[in-house]
């Protein structure tokens, strides 16, 4: 977690909130990018009434190109909480630890605002994301969602059912370091999910079925996903129930 919070921008990268029609068409355009040309993940009168209304909408910016945006929104006021719906990074940005960047900006800025969790979905099957969120940011997995948004028509997730993980971040805990004495079982997933989809789609398919089901019945056997490593997944036993 130390890493993490250390994480400061590279010189010239700064994030501005999306407060003009014109941040807020940028940022739609940079998403549909990342997402192979799909305009239907943020569209811009979602986007701008989200911003107006409150919500986190930044934008990435290298100078005054933007390179990438994050949006998420308040769930209910009890909960403390807020769900974060989308971030990207335009391709050329990647791997330079700008995704941590955004991620500590967004924290702080839910601290800011009192707000004690932040959650999110990812696809269980793409290994960077599943060791960001998990290994480094300390995010707890509490449902697996089987097809969560139906049929996506971007380049990202064409052909494929969307099978997501939600996730709970709590912001004020430190990343958890599971015992490995505590580790009964993994799941696997493919090492570039991404590349497999592109070279052999049904092989792709198989493996969601195949995480799917692994996942379905440790979790419904009471299990718990306590992290993740080379191995996949790794899967504890729950607390007992009452």
């Amino acid at each position: 977690m130390a890493d993490f919070e250390d994480a400061t921008a590279p010189e010239g990268i700064e994030i501005r909130a999306l407060e003009t029609v014109e941040q807020v068409f940028a940022a739609s355009e940079v998403l549909s990018q990342v997402w192979g040309g799909d305009r239907t993940g943020m569209p811009p009168n979602l986007l701008r009434a989200l911003a107006h209304s409150g919500n986190y909408a930044v934008g990435l910016y290298d100078g005054e190109r933007m390179i990438g945006a994050s949006v998420a929104f308040f769930a209910a006021p009890a909960s403390r909480s807020m769900h974060s719906h989308i971030t990207g990074v335009l391709d050329g940005y990647r791997s330079q630890g700008l995704g941590r960047v955004l991620k500590q900006h967004q924290r702080a800025w839910a601290f800011a605002r009192d707000v004690g969790h932040i959650t999110w979905t990812f696809d269980p099957l793409v290994a960077r994301n599943a060791s960001f969120n998990l290994r480094v940011l300390g995010a707890r997995v509490t449902e697996y969602l089987i097809d969560h948004y139906g049929a996506m028509d971007d380049g990202v997730n064409r052909g494929d059912e969307s099978d997501r993980l939600m996730t709970s971040w709590a912001l004020a805990a430190p990343a958890p370091i599971p015992a490995e004495e505590t580790v009964v079982t993994t799941v696997a997933i493919p090492r570039d999910i991404e590349r497999l989809r592109r070279d052999d789609p049904a092989e792709a398919l198989e493996w969601r079925y195949r995480v799917r089901d692994a996942f379905g019945g440790l979790l419904d056997d009471g299990f718990v996903v306590v992290g993740f490593d080379e191995r996949g997944y790794l899967f504890a036993r729950g607390p007992a129930k009452p």
